[in-house]
């Protein structure tokens, strides 16, 4: 199968379906952390949706046709309802409407991938503002479904794809803060990053979710 990871820099997702024997590609505006650069597309994903010759770091090209499967992983920062504090006009002003603008921008980058021209297609984000922009996801997974003892509640839109099925259930390891408010592991250690590398490290797609997804998503016939 030709397959496309889109805005993925770790590239966990694109090994995963490497070592099933898939001509799969990351693509991201930056460098990839996953150790892979022969396998990644360096640039805005969108002229990449539609396949054809694509170039990869390395300088190789690789025709592609029409990828037979996306997987999407738009950036959350503007989608996700953590943030809906963030825009009240009266309380915000100028701040609030310029946030406003950059997740009208979000949306529409999101839906461009959700709408690609490919028969399967599945974008995974955080809950957030897609589920009455758009509509609501067809699945919402937990790492700890797939082995990872953290919560993450991550919502799937799927285009001919079935929900994903867990592979490991186990209980989720829960920090209790003594302000009564609890975390996870995952969450609670990224807190010290700078702001780019903590969300650098927490769009990271869990390997085990990384796994089951190239175990059930990569047959020719579903």
């Amino acid at each position: 199968m030709k397959v496309l990871v889109a805005c993925e820099e770790s590239q966990r997702v694109c090994i995963a379906f490497r070592k099933r024997g898939h001509e799969a590609y990351s693509c991201d505006i930056i460098e990839p952390s996953g150790g892979h650069p022969e396998w990644h597309i360096l640039g805005d994903v969108i002229p990449v949706l539609d396949g054809g010759v694509v170039e990869t770091m390395d300088g190789e090209k690789h025709e592609v046709g029409r990828w037979d499967l996306i997987i999407a992983h738009p950036p959350c920062t503007y989608l996700t309802v953590t943030a809906n504090r963030w825009y009240d006009i009266d309380r915000y002003g100028e701040t609030a409407r310029a946030r406003y603008k950059e997740r009208y921008k979000a949306i529409c980058f999101f839906m461009r991938l959700a709408l690609a021209p490919c028969d399967r297609v599945a974008v995974e984000n955080p809950i957030g503002i897609m589920s009455t922009a758009w509509r609501k996801p067809d699945q919402i997974i937990q790492p700890y479904m797939f082995g990872h003892k953290e919560r993450k509640p991550t919502c799937l839109w799927l285009k001919g794809l079935p929900p994903l099925t867990a592979t490991e259930e186990v209980l989720p390891t829960i920090i209790h803060h003594a302000s009564g408010r609890t975390d996870s592991p995952w969450h609670f250690e990224t807190l010290g990053l700078p702001l780019a590398e903590r969300a650098k490290e927490r769009s990271k797609t869990f390997l085990g979710v990384a796994e089951a997804m190239a175990e059930q998503w990569c047959k020719e016939e579903i």
